[in-house]
């Protein structure tokens, strides 16, 4: 495994740069439509991730991958009974937030992070319930280089506090206090800073992810095993990083998707985000969207530059599937047949938003919804099936789980440019003409295109007409 100096010196004399940082991976999830919660889900996510071992990568250490990892619903059961041991009562489910925190190994810089998450949750209102050591298996067979790195895994217990009444406003008061802490930990220049890192703070989920193998997965969260560790969904992800350096941080699941390919554009995306930081407002956040920039890093990959985004525009309040349509919008501008709202929504949100283009298959989720998205191009293979029990398991290739052909009511492939999505709490799989259908008529986005668009050639035969009006005049 490389070192961070070893890292910084092949930028600073090398060829490397860490902006090209690319993978092409595994990616798969299962749920159940009607939202029932199980252990089962869990251990089936973690079968899939099993199933996808050969699209990882793997070192001359065999037991040295780019990393694998999975995203659950918050198992509330499991963490209640666990935070009961030690004296503290959580409040209902939907009223507190977990966040998996990685921390730096050395005592110093661990305290002084820990400090400056909990300064964060006081700063904005909210109340900390206490921290829990995230259980690993330390028996575990794991590369001497991985171990090196392995960093400290816990979890902050933040509840709502009083200016807090429903969950969604619990959700962005986490996503500020992630962004508010990490941006105060960097001011310290810390030795270890860089080994903090929050793979998630929600309400509704919780990511599991490390520097692992695929079986591995299953095996070193030791939370992931316990019966009562249940989800209604389980995404998962083993990574194959073509040109970058395997660290803990990078392995995916990220906050809200999974990704395998690669976002071309991504540098032109950053700088677009980065440039509309000084113009940007949401009555949604208010004051606190200044405190969330910046809302990326140069040095990110490209998936996490794209959940950075994705996350902003869900905070923002926009629904889940329409954020991923303004990101990654189908071929609309030369498209004779489509329905000409469906096209003004596309151009309405053209004007905000560049396309994030490129290869790729792109699972989403916020915990409530599910969903696949594939590039205009169909340039990455989405397989998925739907079964008798209301089970729906998509993947990168079919057979990612034995599932009877009896047994299977619908399978299918994600067509370029479409999306679908299972919407857990309505309890039914949305397809993709319903999905955009309903969010182009939702806005009466060609009117508002309409009444502000300024047309160059209407603009001259206006300046021609008045020309030639004073011309005459003067005569």
């Amino acid at each position: 495994m490389t070192t961070a100096a070893e890292i910084q010196y092949s930028q600073d004399h090398g060829l490397y740069a860490g902006a090209n940082e690319h993978d092409a991976c595994g990616v798969g999830f299962v749920a159940h439509i009607k939202g029932h919660k199980s252990h089962a889900i869990v251990q089936q996510g973690l079968k899939i991730l099993e199933n996808l071992d050969h699209r990882g990568a793997v070192g001359a250490d065999k037991l040295m991958g780019d990393g694998a990892g999975i995203l659950i619903q918050l198992p509330d059961a499991l963490y209640r009974e666990e935070m009961a041991k030690q004296g503290v009562e959580l409040p209902p489910p939907g009223e507190y937030g977990v966040g998996m925190v990685f921390l730096p190994k050395e005592h110093a810089s661990r305290l002084a992070c820990e400090q400056a998450l909990e300064r964060a949750v006081n700063a904005e209102g909210q109340v900390l319930l206490g921290w829990r050591d995230v259980p690993v298996d330390r028996e575990m067979p794991m590369s001497p280089t991985v171990r090196k790195k392995e960093p400290i895994l816990r979890q902050i217990f933040i509840g709502r506090g009083n200016d807090v009444i429903v969950q969604d406003a619990l959700e962005r008061k986490l996503y500020v206090i992630r962004k508010t802490a990490s941006a105060a930990i960097q001011r310290l220049k810390l030795t270890h800073s860089k080994e903090y890192y929050v793979p998630s703070m929600s309400s509704r989920t919780v990511v599991y992810k490390g520097l692992l193998l695929a079986d591995q997965v299953g095996t070193y969260f030791l939370d992931l095993k316990d019966e009562r560790c249940v989800s209604a969904l389980g995404l998962v992800h083993q990574r194959f990083s073509t040109n970058t350096f395997p660290e803990w941080p990078l392995a995916h699941p990220y906050r809200y998707v999974a990704h395998n390919g690669e976002i071309n554009t991504v540098k032109g995306n950053y700088n677009w985000m980065k440039a509309r930081e000084g113009v940007m407002s949401s009555p949604v956040l208010g004051a606190d969207l200044q405190k969330l920039y910046p809302i990326s890093f140069a040095d990110q990959s490209d998936t996490a530059t794209f959940d950075n985004c994705l996350e902003l525009l869900t905070m923002s309040g926009y629904p889940i599937s329409q954020a991923v349509m303004m990101m990654i919008p189908e071929p609309w501008e030369q498209h004779t047949t489509m329905d000409e709202r469906r096209k003004a929504f596309y151009e309405y949100h053209a004007a905000m938003m560049e396309p994030w283009d490129g290869p790729a298959s792109i699972v989403f989720t916020d915990g409530r919804q599910i969903g696949a998205t594939l590039d205009r191009n169909g340039l990455r293979p989405s397989r998925y099936c739907v079964t008798d029990d209301d089970l729906v398991i998509m993947a990168s290739e079919s057979g990612v789980l034995p599932i009877p052909e009896h047994k299977i009511v619908r399978k299918w492939r994600l067509q370029p440019g479409k999306m679908f999505l299972i919407d857990l709490e309505q309890g039914r799989m949305v397809d993709d003409e319903e999905i955009k259908a309903t969010l182009a008529h939702s806005k009466p986005y060609k009117q508002w295109i309409e009444n502000l668009r300024i047309k160059l050639d209407d603009v001259a035969a206006k300046a021609s007409a008045t020309s030639a009006t004073g011309t005459a005049a003067a005569v």
